[in-house]
């Protein structure tokens, strides 16, 4: 393979929206404000980082929409849900080189209903669970049905598209190191793109990734080391004692994320 063929096929996405569309969710999002939005991608693996409600997962749900996944997750063949495409998703205009026919969504928020339906597919085409390592995902742990599903189903051999929210979300911190050779094994093959969306100073220090940040209002490239949850963690292992006394004893405040 060439080297211009090679990831990030997916090279640059931008907003294309109607006037009426200002100030109704989510084109109100701070990100999206004058409706003027354009993200380059440059490298295999792009991360998006941020606090809740900054717009991180409706971004990726609204590419994985534009591409054609459905917003439960899954591959372009997975149609197990009756959801709408995101109305973002309509919005969107995506730049590709080339375009790719193979991906993948994973949605944590709904994993639970794509395992199940996946299972019951199983049942009548015993190959499907080939797919996912050769056992039922509802009889493994959460994170194990998440490393099944990552280390199984997202190859390398082809060219495709992974979109990630949350992976983390069952993972132990050794699991997590876990998924993390898994994004180097599909960093080296030059034949995948992932962008995920994750809360895990783990995953946001990936060292090669590209790294961009919803906070503030805006998009733009950031560090691990600058984004909160780092900084949070930053602040426990330095002094857990007077972490924990000023956590408790600052006033909850409704407008901080989780």
């Amino acid at each position: 393979m060439s080297a211009g063929l090679q990831a990030p096929f997916l090279r640059r996405l931008s907003l294309v929206w109607k006037d009426q569309e200002a100030g109704k969710y989510p084109f109100d999002l701070p990100i999206l404000e004058g409706g003027h939005l354009s993200l380059g991608f440059d490298r295999p693996i792009t991360i998006f980082v941020g606090e809740n409600g900054t717009g991180k997962s409706t971004l990726l749900e609204a590419v994985a929409g534009q591409i054609g996944f459905a917003s439960s997750g899954g591959s372009r063949d997975h149609r197990f849900d009756k959801s709408d495409q995101p109305s973002l998703a309509n919005a969107l205009r995506l730049s590709w080189l080339p375009k790719v026919p193979n991906g993948y969504f994973f949605r944590a928020e709904s994993f639970f209903n794509l395992a199940r339906y996946l299972d019951n597919v199983a049942v009548e085409y015993p190959p499907m669970r080939d797919a996912y390592g050769g056992r039922a995902l509802h009889d493994q742990s959460h994170g194990e049905s998440f490393l099944a599903l990552f280390e199984n189903r997202l190859g390398h051999t082809r060219r495709a598209i992974y979109l990630m929210d949350e992976p983390e979300a069952a993972l132990s911190p050794a699991r997590q190191i876990r998924f993390l050779r898994h994004l180097a094994r599909a960093e080296t093959s030059g034949n995948v793109q992932v962008i995920l969306a994750t809360h895990s100073p783990i995953l946001m220090g990936f060292p090669t990734a590209q790294l961009l940040s919803f906070d503030g209002g805006r998009i733009h490239e950031s560090t691990a080391s600058a984004a909160s949850n780092y900084r949070e963690l930053e602040r426990f292992f330095a002094d857990p004692a007077d972490f924990y006394r000023k956590a408790l004893a600052e006033p909850n405040d409704p407008d901080a994320g989780a």
